[in-house]
């Protein structure tokens, strides 16, 4: 796998906007704020030509510009490639992106979130290039840095050891204040099933909504950049519009395509339907009536997922995960 250099003061940030654009409140205020804290702490920013647009279908522009977009992005000189946001429609802009070109190029750094799963994943299982999935550019508003934020900036330039946090949100912000961010007010409870000691594998997952459509497509190389990588691979796995029996469904699926043929272990974060039972399942069976067969640990409720906050993950990175004293540690091996 692909390493892009590590981020330094004077760096460059391209702001892209392949799903939706920071065209409504708060996302757009908070991408002003973001903007003025980015450069504070030392980078360059630059702004794409979609990214506080929304003239398209459930995103910022038509699919074939936003695809351009990110083509000139990577064959320009920045460092960072950063998302802007979210979204629904970020699969209809893979038929744009020239992930040969990017192949061949120079290995930049792209981070994401949720619907940005489309590019995190495809970029490192068809460019070979290592991502974060990590916060999009309107969540760095906050003057003292979160604790996701934080990490996902010192991840990008060269930290490796990264613990989970510990309290999460449920119901805790007000969008009627763009600057008002989420109150954590939930204790962390990670519930592990099978887990005995610390495992070591590949970083591969996301967005299990954006994965779970991407299984069978043209963009899916999985199986083979698995057969590619005998270490194997750490999953990790969260969901927005998922209920409990999309999840169990969403799981069975990859399964059954053979992704998960040569897992080491899961880490499956706090879907946005968290607290729902859904015909007598839940999130734990879910994942344990069809992940548990495997045989390997799973670590269920991570600090992971749309209900913050959420932990970056280098995608495509060896890791050794552990859990220790109810809390998840995650350390990069290379």
């Amino acid at each position: 796998m692909r390493q892009p250099p590590f981020l330094r003061e004077g760096s460059s940030i391209s702001l892209v906007a392949p799903s939706f654009g920071c065209a409504t409140e708060p996302y757009a205020t908070r991408l002003d704020v973001s903007i003025k804290h980015l450069k504070r702490l030392g980078y360059r920013v630059e702004e794409g030509p979609n990214a506080r647009l929304a003239v398209g279908v459930a995103g910022s522009n038509v699919p074939e510009l936003r695809g351009q977009e990110i083509n000139d992005a990577f064959a320009s000189d920045a460092d960072l490639i950063l998302s802007v946001g979210g979204g629904e429609t970020m699969c209809e802009t893979l038929p744009y992106v020239d992930f040969e070109a990017i192949k061949r190029g120079k290995p930049k750094w792209f981070m994401g979130f949720s619907d940005n799963t489309n590019l995190t994943f495809t970029l490192a299982t068809l460019a070979d290039t290592m991502t974060v999935y990590g916060p999009c550019a309107p969540s760095f508003f906050e003057k003292k840095l979160r604790h996701a934020q934080k990490d996902a900036l010192d991840m990008l330039r060269g930290e490796t050891h990264f613990e989970g946090y510990p309290k999460w949100s449920l119901g805790g912000s007000n969008k009627e204040h763009p600057l008002w961010g989420y109150r954590a007010n939930r204790p962390k409870i990670i519930t592990p099933h099978g887990y005995e000691k610390p495992f070591e594998g590949l970083m591969l997952g996301g967005c299990l909504d954006c994965l779970a459509l991407l299984c069978g497509t043209r963009f899916d190389r999985t199986k083979e950049f698995i057969a590619a990588h005998p270490e194997g691979i750490v999953w990790f796995l969260e969901a927005c519009d998922l209920n409990p029996l999309a999840l169990r469904r969403s799981y069975f699926q990859l399964k059954e395509a053979g992704w998960l043929d040569n897992a080491k272990g899961f880490l499956l974060g706090r879907p946005y339907s968290a607290q729902e039972e859904f015909l007598g399942v839940d999130r734990f069976s879910a994942a344990i009536d069809i992940l548990g067969p495997l045989g390997v640990p799973l670590l269920i409720d991570v600090d992971l997922g749309h209900l913050p906050p959420s932990m970056p993950i280098k995608t495509g990175a060896h890791a050794r995960v552990g859990f220790e004293k109810g809390n998840l540690i995650v350390d990069y091996l290379e």
